[in-house]
């Protein structure tokens, strides 16, 4: 495997360089009501390539116009990139037919050059990737792929109204960009992680305290309860996705990770009601079995000190 590009590995301002992929597309109305018209919309994704924080604009129309609107919005509240990555509009894997076709109109001939007269005036250099080459985009291809998949799965059939499914993108945004990357200080006795989220407000992100929804009938639900619920159901399922990528998945008699004592690591099915909570624990022991291999260990949470098996101890993204 050759090295990662130099734009991956040095040191930069966050959203310095970014790669851009679409999602979608939603029904949304603009106003609440049994009878209102609902429109299409799309979602439009910015991933930096250096810390991998995620920024979620909505797009309401396949224009161009609206494309760089996007494009302006993220400019203002995330700074000015300096490189964009994005695949060429043909590409996209998974993108059904009328996205295609909205790409396909985004980067014609006409509206690139409109794209690139409106980058190049703000000093920015777009790269696309080559024709039939996903595999180019790796990087945000991996970072959204989950974020497609489930958020359509919870918004379904779903109508909601601009301001409900803004906020609704706006926490699932905050879900991605709070998830553990590695220790924040190699000090034992800090049991802090550091997540993207720190790259862009300068500490972890935290929700409003609110109850659990997920059980409860939705026709018992008022609006804006409707898309707590939505949000709940999309933490839980991602972040359990989430989880299961990161577990490896090796022989039981072959232990291919070795766990040490005041490691941070993720604790896998334990409660996870709570939005942007993930269950992070320090191992205080390790257990060997009688061939030296450790299949228990004892870890450290703010409920408590327990044993785990180690098929439910995660490593952390990033470990030494």
């Amino acid at each position: 495997m050759a090295d990662l590009p130099s734009s991956r590995v040095n040191i930069s301002r966050v959203f310095t360089r970014v790669g851009i992929d679409f999602c979608g597309p939603f029904s949304i109305k603009l106003l609440s009501g049994r009878f209102k018209k609902s429109y299409k919309c799309y979602i439009c994704i910015f991933i930096c390539f250096v810390v991998k924080s995620v920024h979620i604009e909505i797009v309401n129309s396949c224009s161009t116009d609206a494309f760089i609107g996007a494009l302006k919005r993220f400019i203002a509240r995330r700074g000015k990139p300096n490189d964009i990555y994005s695949d060429n509009g043909t590409n996209f894997v998974g993108a059904n037919n009328e996205l295609r076709k909205i790409l396909k109109d985004l980067f014609n001939k006409e509206s690139t050059g409109k794209i690139e007269d409106f980058i190049s005036s703000e000093g920015i250099v777009w790269h696309f990737n080559p024709p039939a080459t996903p595999h180019f985009g790796g990087l945000w291809e991996a970072g959204v792929k989950s974020l497609k998949s489930h958020l359509k799965r919870v918004v379904g059939n779903t109508v909601l109204t601009h301001e409900e499914f803004s906020t609704l993108v706006t926490q699932v945004e905050a879900v991605l960009n709070s998830r553990p990357l590695c220790n924040l200080s190699s000090d034992p006795n800090d049991d802090f992680v550091l997540t993207p989220a720190h790259f862009l407000v300068g500490s972890s992100l935290t929700a409003l305290p609110d109850p659990d929804l997920t059980e409860v009938p939705i026709n018992r639900l008022n609006r804006w309860q409707l898309v707590q619920r939505l949000s709940q159901i999309f933490w839980k399922k991602w972040s359990t996705d989430y989880l299961n990528r990161l577990q490896s998945r090796v022989k039981w008699r072959k232990g291919e990770k070795i766990f040490k004592e005041n490691e941070i690591v993720l604790v896998k099915n334990e409660d996870n009601s709570k939005t942007l909570n993930w269950n992070l624990a320090k191992i205080i022991k390790v257990h060997a079995g009688k061939d030296n291999v450790i299949r228990v260990v004892t870890v450290k949470t703010n409920k408590g000190i327990y044993q785990r098996p180690v098929n439910k101890i995660i490593k952390l993204p990033f470990y030494d």
